[in-house]
């Protein structure tokens, strides 16, 4: 058992980390993933008799409050939050109007066994952002026991996600279960992962990928590339790719990635075909082309026939799966086709025992989509921090309770 749950929270005030960044549009919250992931570990603190205060961030506010006047700190708070997070919870969950003041102290002084405190927004104080040590220890002595439970924040070293660890006592700092989970299917795929091991790999740009993929060089044995970024390396080698997605300056590295790969005998797969459209819009008129052989005036939008059926063929053959990135634009129903056939194929290799992870916003906006999130081994909360974790990088949040 893990030391969380090895923990009998038994009158004892759980100050606990969360990561409820959610998408709210007009007071309404679009997607509780988040929430809902932090659950059983708030769950468990209230099962065993203590009482729960939660911190969070949300946004940017003083960034954003600064680039868009008429903008205020209200527009930021996680008040609209208590509502939804009190019916999913099944308690009536408090709310302090601030972090770190007077408010917060007394409210969390004052709670009782079974009782859930939210504070307000911890980004609303620069302090946080730059791991100001005062204000963690401030935040700190709101609580018996610090519970990090905010993999999407751990690769921030911000006060309440790394700097506020050195407050607690051994054996009074911990990881959540969602956490827990989140670091146990990263380290299953890079470095518990069976062979043959493939990273589906997609979206804009291959500088923002390219670190992932070459640490993954050590590691898979096949890499599928999708999205907008394979026509980098179409026109690299020399191909025509018409108006699709290209970064002009990164063709080299394209090219040096791919001499890697065959160098350490991983197989990289570039989409044979691809759907393409005579302009980037829902009503766009659309046909196929080799992805090599795209008309002028055309753009590759998503993965065609051909694609599909080769890159379904590697996953089914796959033990370990990591999937992180869209083949196309999913969002337009015509150009979905090709990342709803390889989240149904990552499904079914699941079902024959393969373990896949889905990391990165997209990619999990796509399982949530097509209904398949149950139907893959591990759906990771964590977008900028599972990238790193992928591209090699030691996480602050992770590393300061270790």
């Amino acid at each position: 058992m893990s030391v969380f749950q090895n923990h009998n929270f038994e009158n004892e005030k759980a100050l606990i980390r969360v990561d409820f960044n959610v998408p709210i549009k007009n007071g309404v919250i679009t997607d509780d993933t988040r929430i809902r992931g932090a659950l059983p570990t708030i769950k468990k603190v209230l099962a065993d008799g203590g009482c729960v205060i939660l911190m969070s961030h949300w946004g940017r506010p003083l960034k954003d409050i600064e680039k868009k006047p008429g903008l205020t700190l209200a527009d930021f708070s996680l008040k609209p939050i208590v509502a939804h997070l009190s019916e999913v919870l099944g308690v009536t969950v408090d709310f302090a109007d601030d972090c770190a003041g007077d408010e917060a102290s007394a409210k969390a002084a004052a709670l009782k066994n079974g009782q859930v405190l939210l504070l307000e927004n911890l980004r609303f104080y620069k302090q946080e952002e730059k791991g100001d040590a005062a204000f963690a220890e401030k935040l700190a002595k709101l609580g018996d026991v610090y519970v990090n439970d905010a993999f999407g924040a751990a690769h921030r070293a911000h006060a309440s996600t790394s700097v506020i660890a050195q407050y607690f006592a051994t054996g009074k700092k911990m990881f959540g279960l969602l956490m827990e989970g989140e670091v146990k299917a990263a380290e299953q795929v890079m470095h518990n992962n069976q062979k043959p091991f493939t990273a589906i790999i997609g979206g804009a740009k291959v500088s923002d990928k390219i670190m992932i993929i070459e640490n993954l060089l050590d590691r898979a044995t096949d890499i599928i590339i999708g999205g907008g970024m394979a026509y980098t390396f179409f026109k690299a080698a020399g191909g025509h790719i018409g108006n699709s997605l290209c970064e002009d300056d990164k063709q080299d590295m394209a090219l040096d990635l791919l001499k890697k790969a065959e160098a350490k005998g991983v197989c990289i797969h570039l989409p044979a075909d691809s759907i393409i459209a005579d302009k980037f819009a829902a009503d766009a008129n659309c046909s196929s082309a080799l992805s090599n052989e795209i008309p002028t005036g055309w753009m590759g939008l998503d993965i065609s026939n051909m694609a599909v059926e080769h890159f379904s063929k590697i996953i089914s053959a796959s033990k370990t799966i990591l999937w992180n990135g869209p083949m196309g634009v999913f969002e337009m129903e015509k150009f979905q086709h090709g990342t709803k056939a390889i989240a149904e194929a990552v499904a079914a290799a699941t079902a024959k025992g393969a373990f896949s992870l889905v990391g990165g916003g997209d990619s999990v906006a796509a399982v949530n989509k097509f209904h398949l999130a149950d139907k893959v081994s591990y759906v990771s909360t964590g977008g900028g921090a599972m990238l790193e974790y992928f591209e090699g990088k030691e996480l602050p949040g992770i590393a300061a309770m270790n």
